[in-house]
């Protein structure tokens, strides 16, 4: 390629897993277009970074992140490490004291243009400075940006909580917690700022209806890339997805291909989301009653590694391990969600677990806890018909601590049911699910919508450039 037409471009990631791995992946798909691409990150991420991508066509700028600075043990660098809402509030402090040594080397190399989580909006007035373009990322949805927009913009009352100015009837089952409402929207503004929004999502998931509704309140662009995992072809590649899998993958699909066809209940909250004993005994008693087969991601509990058999009685039932597989830390999440014997998906509507399941046409039981996660689960459920809702009602500002509210086995149980007992509002959703992921692959493949989108928007930066 020529050199001279090669765009220098800065990826500058939030320091926690939902967010550094989807805006890597964006940027491999820059560097797979020939572009010159950096990932500025801290010591410990750059080594979880190092195993996924290529130094020869990506490279890494390390800076140190202040732990001690603000009173977080030493080498604590991303947010899965923490458990409470005085550290989460310590690590988002450090990491706007990033600015300094980024702004430092920003500023004597600078790029043709940023491209910055809205976690870090201290990277606008770097890039006004530098008078280059910032591109943000902030891995949600359209669809959910554009709830956040309309509530912001026209702050409604109602109760249920319903959407305004929205295409779609949205009533939501809680409200947004005051406490980070005020500090999303001041994101979300100062997102606006930017050149443009890129959107971890395909269009045809989003609906034009609001692309078309984003940019009409807001004069706002968004780019669809996605679904950026899709970038990963080979079963290594998806396995080293992340941080490392704390189970043998090839162990894992051995007990996978001895399963039936969409026989297997695959249940995860993510990595930030630490329920209470009650809540997952509930899970539990509700997986045995169904009597399916299930793969179950449970967060390690900090400082409680090795459980004593008491401690474990208070969320396992006796026998229940030797039902299914329990997977205490990081798993090979897309690895297990492509695979033929997974009937269904039991998740906190994360977007990258989101996005995931719909790649590969697995429907969705939606329990959402905290963050974006209601707006998500409207998307899924009402308005694309991908899932069932478990009836999740408490919206909560963090991912661990505990809840006022139990969701009851009943509930789980009956919503599991739905999904895997067949039946035709079954197998109706697993057609639309099928559905959308044939779409997802066909938007990242060359002429699909996203692949024609980072086709225009490198030439947009050129422009600008120009």
């Amino acid at each position: 390629m020529d050199e001279e037409n090669t765009l220098k471009l800065y990826f500058i990631p939030y320091l926690a897993a939902g967010h550094m791995i989807p805006l890597c992946d964006i940027a491999t798909l820059f560097a797979s277009r020939g572009q010159h691409v950096t990932i500025i990150t801290t010591p410990s991420n750059a080594q979880i970074l190092r195993k996924s991508i290529s130094d020869a066509v990506i490279h890494l700028h390390t800076v140190q992140f202040p732990s001690k600075q603000v009173g977080l043990p030493d080498g604590v660098e991303t947010m899965t490490a923490l458990t409470n809402l005085a550290d989460s509030a310590k690590f988002y402090q450090a990491a706007m004291l990033l600015q300094g040594p980024i702004g430092d080397f920003v500023e004597q190399n600078p790029p043709d243009c940023i491209v910055a989580d809205f976690m870090m909006p201290w990277v606008g007035d770097l890039a006004n400075r530098l008078r280059i373009p910032r591109l943000a990322f902030n891995g949600f949805s359209l669809f959910t940006v554009s709830a956040m927009e309309s509530i912001r913009k026209h702050r409604s009352q109602t109760d249920p909580f319903t959407i305004p100015d929205f295409p779609h009837h949205i009533t939501l089952r809680a409200r947004p917690p005051k406490s980070t409402t005020g500090f999303m929207e001041s994101l979300l503004e100062k997102e606006l700022t930017s050149h443009g929004l890129i959107v971890n999502n395909f269009a045809e998931l989003d609906g034009e209806e609001y692309i078309e509704h984003y940019e009409r309140i807001t004069g706002h662009k968004a780019w669809h890339l996605g679904p950026v995992s899709l970038i990963r072809r080979t079963e290594q590649d998806k396995a080293e997805r992340g941080q490392n899998s704390v189970v043998k993958v090839d162990e894992l699909l051995s007990w996978l291909n001895s399963k039936p066809l969409n026989s297997v209940l695959y249940i995860c909250f993510g990595s930030v989301c630490h329920f209470p004993d009650n809540q997952l005994y509930e899970i539990a008693s509700a997986i045995e009653a169904s009597g399916y087969g299930f793969i179950w991601v449970v967060p390690e509990k900090k400082g409680k590694e090795e459980e004593s058999e008491e401690e474990k009685r208070k969320w396992l039932p006796i026998g229940f391990e030797k039902k299914g597989i329990i997977i205490r830390g990081w798993a090979p999440q897309v690895v297990i969600l492509g695979h033929r014997a997974v009937g269904a998906f039991v998740t906190h509507c994360g977007w990258n677990s989101t996005l995931e399941a719909v790649s590969e046409g697995v429907p969705m039981i939606t329990w959402p806890v905290h963050s974006e996660q209601f707006y998500n689960e409207k998307l899924i459920t009402e308005v694309r018909g991908i899932g069932v809702e478990v009836g999740a009602e408490e919206w909560s500002s963090i991912g661990f601590g505990e809840r006022e509210k139990v969701v009851s086995r009943e509930s789980i149980e009956k919503a599991v049911r739905r999904l895997m007992d067949g039946g035709d509002e079954a197998e109706q959703i697993r057609r639309r699910a099928h559905e959308y992921g044939r779409k997802a692959r066909l938007a990242v493949e060359e002429g699909g919508s996203s692949h024609n989108n980072l086709t225009a928007l490198i030439d947009d930066i050129k422009r600008l450039r120009a």
